[in-house]
This record gives C-alpha cells, sequence and structure tokens, in this order.
C-alpha cells in the first residue's frame, strides 16, 4: 500500500545520491546552474568573446573607424576616390591556467542533514575565489589601459555632489572622440554604488509612486542609460568609477576545448571531481583558461575625484 506523503529519504540513501554525484560531469553542471548568484564582472565589462589558437590570442588594439582620405566630389562617369582601411596595431596575448582544488571528505558530507549543502558550500567557494582572481586582473587591465580621466565636480559624498552630472559629462567625453563608441556600462565600488542609491538629488528625479525605489529594497539597476556594475573593492584597483563600451572595449579570451573528465558552466569555469580512495574523500578542482583583451582603450574612461579628500 502506498505510503502518502511518501517517508523522507535516509542518510545513506543521500550520500549514495551526492557520491553518484561527484562521479558524473553532468550532475555537476547541474549543480553549478543552482548557484545563481555567481557571475564575473569580467564577462560584464569585457562581453566581447575571442578563440585562443596555440595558446594564445591575436588581435588589434585601437582600429580607426575613419578611412584616412576625405570623401570628394564625384563627377558623373568617373571613378570614386580609393584608399586603404587603416589598422589598429596587432597585439597578443597569452592565456592563462588559472584554477585551484579543495577537499571533502566522507566525514563532512555525512555529518551534515543535507549532504547535498556540503558539496553545494565546496563548489561555491572553488567557483568564488576563481571569480574572484579573473575579476582582480581583468579591473587591473581595464584600469592599466584606460587612460582617460573625468574630474568630479566634487566627492561623492559631499552635499555640494553632482553625481549625474558627472557621469553625463563622462560619457559627452567618449562619445565626443567620434569613434563609434556608445557607453552603456559603469562600474563602481560597492559603497560608491551607496552613495549613488542614496543621493538626495537622483532621488529626486525619480519615478515617484514605484515600489523598486532602493529605498523599498530595490536597486538602481540602469542610470543615464548606464548598466550599474557594482564592484567589491577588493577586486578593484582603485575606488574610482569606470564608464565604458562594453561592446567595444574588449573581451575575454578563453580557450574553449574542454579535457576529459571536465564540465564547464555558463560562466565558462571548469570544474572536475576525483575519488581519493585512501582519504576517504573527494578533490575537487575549478578553473578558467582565459585572459583579458582590451581592444579599444579609448572606449572607456575613469571619474576620479570621487573619494573624501
Amino acid at each position: 500500500m502506498p505510503v502518502n506523503p511518501p517517508p523522507a529519504p535516509t542518510l545513506s540513501g543521500d550520500l549514495l545520491t551526492i557520491h553518484r554525484l561527484l562521479q558524473s560531469p553532468a550532475q555537476i553542471q547541474r549543480r553549478l546552474r543552482t548557484i545563481q548568484d555567481m557571475r564575473f564582472i569580467a564577462d560584464q565589462v569585457l562581453t566581447q568573446r575571442y578563440r585562443s589558437a596555440g595558446g594564445a590570442v591575436l588581435y588589434e588594439v585601437s582600429e580607426p573607424i575613419f578611412n584616412t582620405r576625405p570623401i570628394e566630389a564625384v563627377s558623373p562617369g568617373s571613378e570614386y576616390p580609393k584608399d586603404v582601411t587603416a589598422e589598429g596595431a596587432a597585439a597578443l596575448a597569452a592565456v592563462s591556467k588559472w584554477g585551484q582544488a579543495t577537499r571533502l571528505t566522507d566525514e563532512r558530507i555525512k555529518r551534515n542533514a543535507r549532504p547535498g549543502n556540503e558539496l553545494d558550500r565546496v563548489l561555491r567557494k572553488v567557483v568564488n575565489t576563481v571569480i574572484k582572481h579573473i575579476d582582480t586582473i581583468t579591473m587591473s587591465a581595464v584600469a592599466s589601459a584606460v587612460t582617460a580621466t573625468q574630474a568630479a565636480g566634487d566627492d561623492w559624498v559631499a552635499s555640494t555632489a553632482t553625481i549625474l552630472r558627472d557621469i553625463e559629462l563622462a560619457v559627452a567625453d567618449i562619445e565626443d572622440l567620434q569613434m563609434g563608441y556608445r557607453p552603456d556600462t559603469i562600474v563602481m565600488s560597492n559603497t560608491k554604488y551607496a552613495y549613488l542609491a542614496s543621493d538626495e538629488k537622483i532621488a529626486n528625479l525619480r519615478q515617484r509612486e514605484t515600489r523598486d525605489n532602493p529605498v523599498y529594497g530595490g536597486e538602481v539597476e540602469v542610470i543615464g542609460g548606464l548598466v550599474v556594475v557594482k564592484a567589491p573593492l577588493s577586486v578593484l584597483p582603485s575606488d574610482d568609477v569606470w564608464i565604458l563600451d562594453s561592446m567595444q572595449l574588449g573581451g575575454m579570451a578563453d580557450e574553449a576545448e574542454v579535457d576529459p573528465g571536465y564540465t564547464v558552466a555558463e560562466m565558462a569555469v571548469q570544474v572536475q571531481s576525483e575519488r581519493l580512495a585512501r582519504q576517504d574523500g573527494w578533490e575537487v578542482w575549478g578553473r578558467r583558461i582565459t585572459v583579458p583583451v582590451i581592444q579599444e582603450p579609448a572606449a572607456g574612461i575613469k571619474i576620479t575625484g570621487t573619494n573624501p579628500a
């Protein structure tokens, strides 16, 4: 006679499920998909995707969008004047394999009332460690390549701060280059976001009678047409604010081929596990084989002077 509701699974059954999961790359991949809060800042800032060949990627830096010869009036029946399309400076970047391993013992699995939580915790730590390092080297590369700056009218803590004007002026500086750049992203620390979200001048410009304002638990996702990307200060080279065209600035060059035994998530992190029979445990490691590529340094600008003196 069927039991309703069905009984809870036994602990031994849970343990067997977790061990089978660790042996299956496909099941690990499904587990990674459930970790929704992990996302690379690097992939939001550098949205282009490059394919590496032989462990490196060849690309052009600051490719001109105009020809050097001006256009001319063409008489009927005459040939059009010709020009040679200008090319950017060639650059080469070598991909690196960034990764880390950790151990998950049988004792940790079976002593948790929900053994799957231990696996999730291990996967989260491994992937988060990879994400933090990739984001750090990516933002360092962005800061080194983007040399244009726009001084803030006042620091963003002061009552006389003009945060929205600072942002719009920085956008104008990029667009005035007439290089086809369209700024779409603003990157700042969590602290700078707090100043932005609580700025009274910006609050007065927000739509009234709406529940998505920060005071009700909502977030400032877009300001001045720019997608707001918050980053921990630990991954930023400085506590400044960057505005950029994420479609033009550059991209991540990942080594797309997956070696045997690995599973790869949408976030491009490759994960594998191995049974350590004599040590009663598992070794789980993750990696990403990639390099940030900054192709159009002029597609970004840094707002300086936002910190109190």
